[in-house]
């Protein structure tokens, strides 16, 4: 007996077809309309549901590029079950090369939203309900804000068992345990039944091709995981993720011209000089030191800092656990021929 079709956004979507569908929103000052858009891969076979967003922040369009290159491979071919992937969840940020809503504010602070609430309530709403709740699980794209970048990584809710072992099936070199934030996706998702993995890689406003390749090869595994694509084609992590329960951020002692000594993914003892800040006549200068022993997970680029500035995240990690991850991953997306090769336009 066929599948039944996915409905979606007054659309009827057949077993073994892709559609894409829009949501309206809202519309620009000129009344050029926006809408949330959604590309619905409805398998011929039974599955989980599953979705795959982007840009949640305007910024991060690394995520956009991970859903491009994602697209694209002949694996969802295969599909068992339902795939929605969402490019672009916030459009006017990714439009005005912004983080943020046009009224400044954070989409991802914005749940559960209210189909009345502000700009940011109304989006937030439309995504929560129409998408993401439709689910039974996700993967939600981001990256460091402007100016700064993360080494691939996986952000997990503490005490969800389904999510660590998506996350385990991800290969991201770290998974951070980090708590749930009021306001945010992941909290409103979880407290009505769907688990959602965060991705966090590379820089805002900027590709990474490690970070992209990585998210890629990720998404690939963790839908493998959950038996919803065949193995074939499809490599395992070389190494398991190292799971961080602790990490911090080493802040600029004083303001001054920040000298970078070393760089996301290196493994760091306790009191290792990171970095040096001299003031522009150089008769100041003051080392920055690794607090603990542990994993470059982020770090600021900008060579410009004020006192207080954050300059490093620090993941508390026994350096013998670490050996290869971050190497192991590089080698890894080297040999790969799985993924698309093509020019980043």
């Amino acid at each position: 007996m066929p599948r039944p079709p996915f409905e979606i956004a007054n659309e009827s979507i057949a077993a073994g077809t892709v559609k894409t569908v829009h949501f309206p929103v809202s519309s620009m000052p000129d009344h050029t309309p926006v809408s949330l858009s959604v590309q619905v891969h409805h398998g011929k076979r039974d599955g989980p549901t599953t979705f795959v967003s982007a840009a949640v922040h305007g910024d991060e369009v690394i995520g956009v590029e991970i859903v491009r290159r994602l697209l694209r491979t002949p694996q969802l071919k295969n599909l068992r079950g339902t795939l929605l992937v969402v490019p672009i969840v916030n459009s006017f940020g990714f439009l005005n090369r912004s983080r943020y809503l046009p009224d400044r504010r954070d989409l991802n602070r914005c749940f559960p939203g209210h189909p009345s609430g502000s700009l940011g309530a109304r989006l937030a709403h439309i995504f929560l309900n129409e998408v993401v709740l439709r689910c039974d699980t996700g993967i939600d794209l981001h990256s460091a804000a402007i100016h700064r970048t993360n080494l691939p990584q996986i952000r997990i809710s503490p005490n969800d068992p389904k999510i660590r072992e998506m996350a385990m099936a991800f290969g991201a070199p770290v998974v951070l345990t980090s708590p749930l934030r009021d306001g945010s996706l992941r909290v409103e998702a979880a407290e009505r039944g769907t688990s959602i993995l965060l991705y966090e890689a590379g820089e805002g406003l900027r590709f990474d091709e490690l970070a992209v390749r990585a998210g890629v090869a990720g998404i690939l595994r963790v839908m493998r995981g959950l038996n919803m694509l065949p193995a074939k084609g499809i490599a395992k992590a070389k190494a398991a993720p190292y799971i961080c329960e602790h990490s911090s951020w080493v802040r600029a002692p004083a303001g001054g011209l920040l000298r970078t000594f070393r760089a996301e993914g290196d493994v760091v003892e306790k009191g290792e000089i990171l970095a040096s800040v001299a003031d522009p006549f150089g008769d100041v200068e003051t080392d920055i030191e690794a607090p603990f022993a542990g994993i470059l997970v982020g770090r600021a680029i900008l060579p410009v800092v004020n006192e207080g500035d954050a300059v490093f995240h620090v993941a508390r990690l026994n350096p013998k656990a670490a050996d290869g991850t971050v190497e192991g991953l590089a080698q890894q997306l080297e040999a790969d021929p799985l993924f698309d090769e093509d020019e980043i336009i």
